[in-house]
């Protein structure tokens, strides 16, 4: 081989490395954006709990693995009304007995998950599920779940259990009226 045909492959070579780093850039990138986009507010929050932003998103990538092996399904119609019946009533005991009805709140949205095919272990896994599928209205979740851990030791005004009720009615209706299978969200023509 002669110098300049040396010279031509190292070049060829050296174009198809850079090639190769773009288009592996653009498809971490598109991964990245995708990610973004599915999980919303949820997303940063992760990614400012680990110690980089690769570990986040594999925990992200992972929390949907997890959700796709479940048997997310929607509610039958008339365990929509029965729930939405129950929502109301316990809308109604919050006059007399507010942190009675958050608690309520609370134990009724755990339900609806639970019917609906969610894990329902404890907190963390709740809102590791929802992420997925929920992201918007993870952060009134962990709101609600906040005040009423508080009301639960008596720390909690009347005005912020109000919220709370707010808060925990933003995911119930969501979790009630969804009938998108996890499968399609965020895909063309899905949520």
């Amino acid at each position: 081989m002669t110098t300049s045909t040396l010279i031509w492959v190292a070049v060829i070579v050296v174009v198809v490395i850079a090639i190769a780093a773009v288009g592996y850039a653009l498809l971490q990138q598109k991964r990245r954006t995708r990610l973004q986009d599915r999980f919303g507010p949820e997303y940063e929050r992760t990614v400012a709990e680990h110690d980089n932003r690769r570990e986040a998103e594999q925990e992200l990538r992972s929390r949907e693995q997890r959700v796709a092996d479940l048997d997310i399904r929607p509610l039958a119609q008339d365990s929509r009304a029965d729930y939405a019946s129950r929502w109301i009533e316990v809308q109604e005991r919050f006059v007399d007995a507010p942190g009675f009805a958050v608690t309520e709140a609370d134990q009724l949205v755990t339900s609806v998950m639970g019917d609906r095919g969610y894990p329902t272990r404890d907190f963390d896994d709740k809102i590791s599920t929802l992420s997925v599928g929920h992201a918007e209205t993870l952060g009134h979740y962990r709101l609600a779940h906040e005040i009423s851990g508080r009301a639960a030791r008596k720390e909690a005004s009347t005005e912020e259990l109000r919220q709370a009720m707010v808060h925990y009615r933003v995911l119930f209706h969501e979790l009630l009226h969804d009938d998108a299978p996890q499968s399609a969200r965020h895909e063309p023509g899905g949520r």
